[in-house]
């Protein structure tokens, strides 16, 4: 499995960032109330990025203590650290449009409003900091065997390609 790239995370803010710009566009083009996420997000997705550090520790220790550990676990974990990771490129994008949405208005937005997407977004940097840190505890060392080029079996084959079979 290959490392969550720093491309794919911006290209992820970037999209959340039009959504989120976008969503706030739509709702005050129809007469609505912008979009203010509820402070218990930022929250959750703190949790979220704890419990891929927490499920991601057992599977470091196991690798420099050289216990066994069951490996579905270690999928398990890393594949949780890795959909964190693109869950918070993709909310500190949404925040951040919103938050772009919200500081280009002619009317000054509410002081809360402002606040609650700065935590969000803050929020959302630490749960991709929190996630490949976490996938970073999950990673193999390389293998010896896999540095050295694989050497042809010594069967030298049929004897009409000059083998003694």
């Amino acid at each position: 499995m290959k490392r969550t790239s720093a491309g794919v995370l911006v290209i992820l803010a970037l999209v959340g960032l039009g959504s989120g710009y976008l969503l706030d566009q739509i709702l005050t083009a129809t007469g609505r109330a912008t979009f203010t996420p509820t402070p218990l997000l930022a929250v959750l997705l703190v949790i979220v990025g704890a419990a891929a550090l927490a499920l991601a520790w057992p599977v470091r220790r196991s690798l420099r203590t050289g216990i066994r550990i069951d490996p579905f676990r270690a999928l398990r974990a890393v594949s949780l650290a890795r959909s964190a990771s693109l869950l918070g490129a993709i909310m500190a994008g949404f925040g951040g449009g919103m938050l772009v949405f919200l500081l280009t208005r002619p009317v000054v937005p509410p002081v809360g409003s402002t606040v609650t997407m700065i935590v969000l977004i803050a929020s959302s940097i630490v749960l991709v900091v929190c996630a490949l840190v976490a996938e970073l505890f999950c990673t193999l060392p390389k293998d010896p065997d896999d540095s050295e080029p694989r050497e042809p079996a010594s069967d030298p084959g049929p004897p009409e390609f000059g083998g003694s079979h």
